[in-house]
């Protein structure tokens, strides 16, 4: 058994990087849910988005569950790379001789590159937004009463084209959701299987709404904020 890592044994990593894995895939669903209300424009659009975003950090529930997630991510993140190694050592023969291309998918041998490109995503991301909310000067809306964190304006401001670096942005948005699309769709059945979850009836079916999960939660992301992009353009 291998003694490095987070956990003592392969096995045991492989469970905890499906079991963060799935998480995720539910914090994805949440976040999107969220970030939806972005299509709605003007003063309702403002109002229901930052009345979500006000609930996401001050419901004491979804704070827990918050930081859950960032543990979660640290975890898969740091169990990912033990795993890369601990597999790179345990298969010498290089994959050149081995023709990676007809025993595996690209994605699926090349999920630490992606998940790294996910991991720089969501520090800038992070960055971007969450500090902005927490710690950054930020425009208020009143709404009821109550003084809310216009997180609204701040990213239809950050996307919008009349700003130097819109486009950049918009564009390292979308092909991060790319990484995250080609992440997922290995990355979603594959935890099931690591979790034991395999049958002849099941599989297929898991298999198939891994790949939709794939191309629709990250195509969605990506469509938000095109959408924000072009309706200022």
């Amino acid at each position: 058994m291998a003694k490095s890592g987070l956990l003592s044994s392969s096995l045991a990593k492989k469970y905890a990087m499906a079991a963060t894995g799935l998480f995720l895939c539910l914090f994805l669903v949440g976040h999107l849910v969220g970030n939806l209300q972005l299509f709605i424009s003007g003063e309702a659009g403002r109002e229901a988005f930052n009345v979500y975003a006000h609930f996401m950090v001050s419901n004491p529930a979804v704070k827990l569950l918050s930081y859950l997630t960032y543990l979660s991510i640290l975890f898969h993140a740091v169990d990912g790379f033990v795993l890369t190694k601990l597999n790179r050592k345990a298969r010498p023969v290089s994959y050149a001789v081995e023709k990676p291309s007809e025993n595996s998918s690209w994605m699926s041998r090349n999920m630490m590159v992606l998940g790294t490109i996910m991991l720089v995503f969501i520090v800038v991301h992070m960055q971007n937004f969450w500090w902005q909310m927490h710690f950054g000067a930020m425009p208020i809306q009143v709404v009821d009463g109550v003084e809310l964190h216009d997180l609204y304006t701040v990213v239809y401001a950050f996307f919008n084209p009349a700003e130097s670096m819109a486009l950049l942005s918009l564009a390292l948005y979308v092909a991060a959701m790319f990484a995250v699309g080609f992440h997922l769709w290995h990355g979603f059945s594959s935890s099931f299987q690591s979790l034991g979850l395999r049958h002849a009836k099941y599989t297929p079916i898991i298999r198939f709404f891994g790949r939709a999960f794939a191309v629709v939660v990250p195509g969605l992301f990506a469509a938000v904020v095109v959408y924000i992009y072009l309706i200022q353009a």
